[in-house]
């Protein structure tokens, strides 16, 4: 009994397995997901109006300590908000050697001050009961996107990371994958656990939006490799936290088109709901609903305070902030990829409600501004999470008496309003999934940072040098223009003048302030590496470095500096180290006058340019003063040492620009599109696959013996862009099948590529010398696919044009090998292989069979279930030997481990119905 059992086993195993998806884990999140939000639902049971109403709400404070008579230890023991968010601008973090020891001590008091919480009162004042407090942890947000000061908070301690434009330059996935993962590991160890970004935001033309305030902190200007870059990123954070960082993807729905940066009276978009999709919320879409995976997917969205003109079809209408306005949002929200999203719990979260856009918007007069309105309209629109902010009502003292009045607003509005009841609940129970999904359970020690972390945090600069390296871009001249070659690198004897923009900043209030790019930092850089100690390629005595402001006088018609004059009159290289030049900052004018009125300055030097920021500041009159202009995209260490190698070219350029350039005549659609000059290879879409689809030769194209009425799949090799990267997804290939000579067009097949390849079928339903072809403007050359059919079957040529000078070009004919040529098994034909094959294995399945029906039942039925092992595994070979429909394909493409597996698993269902013989005859 128990052989029959363990067989039975045996087969329902087997059976099982046979039949797993790819969808397996994804079905796995969905159960954590399910979990996470029943168990919110039981936690929320048991919570009174008051915690419900405090989860709904992000606060700051100032200060980098949390004594017990604070503000925020009030917020936290009594009104247990659902979290907090840490900024430089409130004192919260301090400057030096200790900085992240302060932020994660101060971390940790916060969160223990929430578990303390959650101890006492043990009475319920109003009802004499216990008190239904439960432990929720907090929410501990910051936005530390890289590239420093401003947009990041912490500028001391932590690894530091470049900028997301510099990691688009890359054009590597794996690498923005790697800068997430680190963001993620560091972040997580020093206490936080949400994480504002990464920026999704597409400047499609950054030019015309030159004052939004986006600069560097983007991935870039094509949407397709925005969410490309969003998907990675957000991978690394989730897998570098593991699994302890909620992500919150930012600016939804997307502010890559607006005109005024964040702070000021709220931008207007001009795009209809179908525009949008084209652009804006396609990167959002590749991180909610059309994900690959969980990992890639963000937790929430940050909602932006956008206006929308044209957005429901009327091109004069224009709605509120989307922060603010359900109808839009909701609109937004019922696009499918966003409904799959939030059904599995992702949250929206909004942009700070105590901005100067949303004071600005409200109380345009700056005379009553009413706080609580402002998070009411934000949670009706559907705002799950709100963030706060430095928010102050016009009536209030200071920020904590706004927010004190915001919870009582909302848990008096709880009481009396079921419709916004229902509406709290529901987002309390999203609120508190997502910190189950964080945790599993709420433990103090699960929350809390781990007491030795930081001992590895800050020691990952190799990655951010690796981006520095291969983003580095030469923008002019055109690195393709063979008649624009650069000078030689400076000379021992060659005088170096640097100009650096010196901006400062601090990490507090009162800490010392520091310069965003120092003014000797590239010329320390250079003779760090090119120095007397390292070479000596350049003199010391023939480096100088000013700040860039000190062009001022010079520039004003006042004496300026004797010392810089003089250096600038003797210099043979001018090095100019700018920052970002956005129309607002004084040291864009400074750098244009001095380039357009001191041209006498400029004459007969090298004058370069390293970009630091954003590239697309300059116009074409500009850069036409330049020798070479090159953009780093950010300026730590790291890629000041790569502008110092670029300048005495030891390093190459190796990015491509990642957003639209117009002072260069830089189009970044144009620059993606299919590169005109590759010629487009093609292969029959057989498996396995060839080794690589980049050649294809006749050792990479076994052809089966298709036949007349069979159909036939196509494939590119990968499509490369201008810049030598796969083309984007959706890009648009051609296929024709045609008569060779003067037959005609058969068939055409329009595709679009998937990671850089598409394929086409064709149905052939004709004998003849048949051709395929492709084309993706503006790539017109393919190779040719010649196809010889006859009624027994058909043999393929490659015909690959061979390159030559001249108006013409002559094919190189490749022939691929007969059929008759290949071996029997890759022609789909068992062959003598297969046949001992199959009898090795009846050999040995069959007897095992005979011995399992003797110990189990009898003789006879031993010798029964043994014939039935070896009819089974015979019938399962014969289908294959007599190449019955599929059987060829299969054996092609799965060769002698195809055939195996086909026979086992005959001679098993042989032996399952033997086994089903003995039953019925017992019965």
């Amino acid at each position: 009994m128990r052989f029959r059992r363990f067989l039975c086993l045996f087969l329902v195993i087997l059976f099982l397995l046979s039949t797993q998806t790819a969808g397996s884990a994804r079905a796995g999140a969905d159960s954590q997901d399910d979990y996470s939000m029943e168990r919110a639902r039981q936690m929320l049971a048991d919570m009174t109006p008051e915690e419900r109403v405090g989860q709904l709400f992000l606060v700051t404070f100032t200060g980098s300590t949390a004594d017990t008579d604070s503000q925020i230890y009030d917020l936290v023991m009594n009104h247990h908000i659902g979290g907090v968010v840490l900024l430089a601008e409130n004192d919260n973090f301090i400057e030096g050697v200790g900085a992240l020891e302060a932020a994660k001590d101060l971390i940790t008091q916060l969160q223990t001050y929430e578990w303390q919480s959650s101890l006492g009162p043990t009475v319920d004042p109003d009802t004499g009961g216990p008190a239904p407090i439960q432990y929720v942890p907090l929410f501990i947000g910051i936005s530390q996107p890289g590239g420093g000061s401003p947009t990041d908070q912490i500028m001391s301690g932590l690894t530091s990371l470049p900028d997301l434009m510099a990691i688009g330059a890359t054009w590597d996935t794996s690498l923005a994958e790697q800068v997430g993962g680190v963001a993620g590991d560091e972040l997580s160890r020093v206490g936080f656990n949400l994480f504002f970004g990464p920026s999704l935001d597409v400047l499609e033309s950054p030019e015309a939006t030159l004052g939004n305030g986006l600069g560097a902190s983007v991935f870039g200007g094509d949407p397709f490799w925005v969410a490309q870059m969003g998907q990675a990123y957000i991978r690394g954070l989730h897998t570098g936290s593991e699994g302890k960082m909620l992500v919150v993807a930012r600016n939804f729905p997307g502010r890559g088109s607006t005109d005024r940066p964040a702070g000021e009276e709220p931008a207007t978009v001009r795009k209809s709901l179908e525009q949008l999709k084209q652009i804006e919320l396609a990167p959002f879409f590749a991180v909610t609903g059309n994900a690959p995976d969980s990992e890639s997917t963000a937790d929430g969205l940050l909602v932006s305070h956008i206006r929308y003109q044209g957005f429901q079809g009327n091109i004069r209408a224009t709605t509120r902030p989307v922060s603010f306005d359900s109808q839009a949002l909701a609109q937004i929200l019922s696009l499918p990829e966003f409904v799959s999203w939030s059904q599995n719990g992702g949250l929206l979260v909004s942009d700070d409600l105590g901005s100067e856009t949303v004071r600005r918007f409200y109380d345009p007069g700056g005379t009553s501004f009413q706080a609580r309105s402002v998070a009411r309209d934000a949670f009706l629109a559907g705002n799950d999470l709100l963030y706060l902010g430095n928010i102050q009502s016009s009536d209030a003292r200071d920020n904590y008496e706004t927010v004190i009045n915001i919870l009582a607003f909302f848990s008096q509005k709880y009481s009396e309003d079921t419709a916004f009841a229902q509406r709290v609940d529901a987002a309390v129970t999203r609120i508190l999934a997502a910190k189950f999904r964080l945790y599993g359970s709420f433990e103090l020690n699960k929350v809390t940072p781990p007491v030795f972390g930081l001992d590895l945090v800050g020691g990952s600069q190799e990655i951010t040098f690796q981006v520095a390296r291969q983003a580095a871009t030469l923008v002019s001249p055109d690195p393709l223009d063979l008649d624009a070659l650069l000078p030689e690198p400076p000379g021992a004897q060659d005088y170096i003048v640097f100009l650096t923009d010196t901006r400062t900043v601090a990490q507090c209030s009162t800490c010392t302030p520091s310069p965003m790019l120092g003014v000797d930092d590239v010329q320390n850089a250079v003779m760090r590496l090119y120095g007397p100690q390292a070479g000596g390629q350049v003199n010391a005595s023939h480096l100088v470095s000013y700040p860039l402001d000190a062009i001022t006088p010079i520039l004003d018609g006042g004496e300026g500096s004797p010392a810089l004059e003089s250096s600038l009159h003797q210099a043979d290289w001018l090095v100019i180290n700018m920052l970002d030049a956005d129309p607002g900052q004084p040291q864009t004018s400074l750098l244009r006058r001095f380039l357009s009125e001191r041209q006498d300055l400029l004459r007969n030097k090298y004058v370069i340019v390293f970009a630091f920021d954003a590239p697309y500041y300059l116009d074409s009159t500009d850069i036409s003063k330049l020798t070479a202009y090159y953009c780093l995209y950010s300026k730590s260490a790291p890629f000041v040492e790569v502008a110092a190698r670029l300048l005495f070219q030891e390093l190459s350029p190796d990015g491509a620009l990642p957003v639209s350039v117009a002072g260069v005549g830089y189009d970044l659609f144009s620059a993606l599109t299919p590169d005109p000059d590759q010629v487009i290879t093609l292969s029959l879409d057989l498996p396995p696959a060839p080794a690589s689809t980049a050649e294809t030769t006749p050792e990479t194209t076994p052809t089966p013996a298709f036949r007349v009425g069979d159909s036939i799949t196509v494939r590119t090799g990968i499509l490369l862009d201008h810049n030598g990267h796969p083309v984007p997804d959706g890009t648009g290939v051609r296929f024709t099948l045609s008569m060779s000579g003067e037959g005609g067009l058969l068939q055409s097949v329009d595709a679009v590529t998937t990671q850089g390849v598409a394929h086409a079928s064709f149905n052939i339903d004709r004998p003849g010398l048949l051709e395929i072809r492709a084309t993706s403007e503006p790539a017109t050359v393919s190779v040719i696919l010649q196809m010889d059919v006859s009624g027994e079957g058909f043999s393929v040529t490659v015909v690959a044009p061979t390159p030559e000078f001249g108006p013409t070009a002559t094919p190189e004919v490749i022939p691929t090998p007969d059929l008759d040529d290949l071996p029997p098994v890759e022609r789909g034909i068992p062959g003598l292989g297969g046949w001992l094959l199959m009898v090795l294995l009846l050999g040995g399945l069959s007897p095992l069979a005979y011995i399992i029906g003797v110990r189990t039942t009898s003789l006879r039925w031993g010798w029964r279930w043994g014939l039935c092992a070896a009819g089974g595994g015979l019938l399962a070979y014969t289908y294959l030997a007599v190449r019955l429909p599929g059987a060829a394909d299969f054996v092609a493409s799965f060769r002698y481990v195809g055939i195996g597996s086909v026979v086992l698993l005959g001679a098993l269902a042989g032996l399952a119905a033997g086994y089903a013989w003995m039953w019925m005859g017992k019965r």
